[in-house]
């Protein structure tokens, strides 16, 4: 007679047959880094992450190599917002600085550095792309993303990750980068980005709200599941090496679909909302912070994600060196 229970009777045995795995190699962390000295401004709405400048990013850094994570994605905010979004593609812009930073110190310099391009962060108007009579201009922008994720490969990023959702910027910033000799630098592309509600706290620690509208006209209906799968396969034939699904928890039947249809890592976005849901449940001490967050990471990899990308990078990091 068949007891599913056999298998689960000891603790050597689970383990032993367990079909999915959360992996410190497979984690990256997120860093916001801003201009100025000496800043390390908490993001209220997520507690325990900050935004630093270039200065103070070495206890950020410190910790995140002494945990054994691998890889970590950089948003910058500059000083300086203009209608073009300048600060993104500044040969000296706030990210360009950091990637520099961080590759010409020898105890970071093994750190894989994913840069995210968008001009969010860097327009006055606070939207991914130029604007024209209250218009996002898809084409216009095309030219001002490739030329930002050329100044990161330039700075030294070991990978970039387009994150406005224009269509065909994975083609354009794909050639920019191989006209530019960058042939090697793999692109993570945003494919699945969803306009959720779940972004808020990133729009406070990035300061990259919009001043007007939402961003639902080049952000996909989170209603559309299939769509997504359209997004991808456009992606992936413009040249994109990997892929992200963005946000995760209410989309893990986009992510395993992703897995099912295409041959190409995924990365799974633990976004801000998320991340600052389940800090406050904690912090009442409604849940088992622990328990909740390493099921919501297994749940990821089962989902199909290679990758995660999460603000709970370090915190998953010491819980897994303590099964060890």
């Amino acid at each position: 007679m068949d007891r599913m229970r056999r298998l689960r009777m000891n603790p050597i045995i689970r383990d032993m047959v367990r079909e999915n795995h959360v992996r410190k190699e497979e984690l990256i962390y997120p860093i916001f880094v801003m201009e100025g000295e000496k800043i390390c401004n908490p993001v209220e709405s997520m507690p325990g992450i900050y935004r630093y400048s270039i200065d103070s990013m070495s206890q950020e850094l410190d910790r995140v190599v002494e945990a054994g994570i691998k890889a970590v994605l950089l948003f910058g905010i500059p000083a300086h917002k203009d209608e073009i979004g300048s600060g993104a593609y500044d040969e000296h812009g706030i990210v360009q600085e950091a990637i520099r930073f961080i590759k010409s110190e020898p105890k970071y310099s093994r750190l894989l550095v994913i840069a995210d391009v968008c001009l969010c962060e860097y327009t006055s108007h606070g939207h991914c792309g130029l604007v024209k009579d209250g218009m996002i201009l898809n084409d216009e922008t095309l030219p001002l993303l490739a030329k930002t994720a050329v100044s990161y490969a330039k700075a030294g990023a070991d990978m970039v990750a387009p994150s406005d959702m224009m269509d065909k910027r994975v083609r354009a910033i794909r050639k920019a980068l191989d006209e530019n000799g960058f042939v090697n630098i793999p692109i993570m592309a945003y494919s699945a980005k969803f306009a959720s509600a779940f972004y808020g706290p990133f729009r406070e620690a990035a300061g990259s709200a919009p001043g007007f509208g939402d961003r639902k006209t080049y952000q996909m209906d989170p209603a559309n599941g299939r769509e997504a799968m359209r997004e991808v396969e456009e992606d992936i034939t413009e040249g994109a090496d990997l892929i992200i699904a963005k946000p995760t928890m209410a989309y893990m039947d986009v992510i395993r679909e992703m897995a099912t249809a295409y041959n190409i890592p995924i990365a799974a976005y633990n976004v801000s909302g998320e991340y600052a849901m389940v800090k406050a449940a904690a912090a009442k001490g409604f849940i088992d912070e622990k328990k909740i967050v390493m099921e919501i990471m297994t749940g990821f990899k089962r989902a199909g994600a290679k990758m995660i990308i999460t603000y709970h990078a370090l915190d998953v990091a010491g819980w897994l060196d303590e099964q060890v």
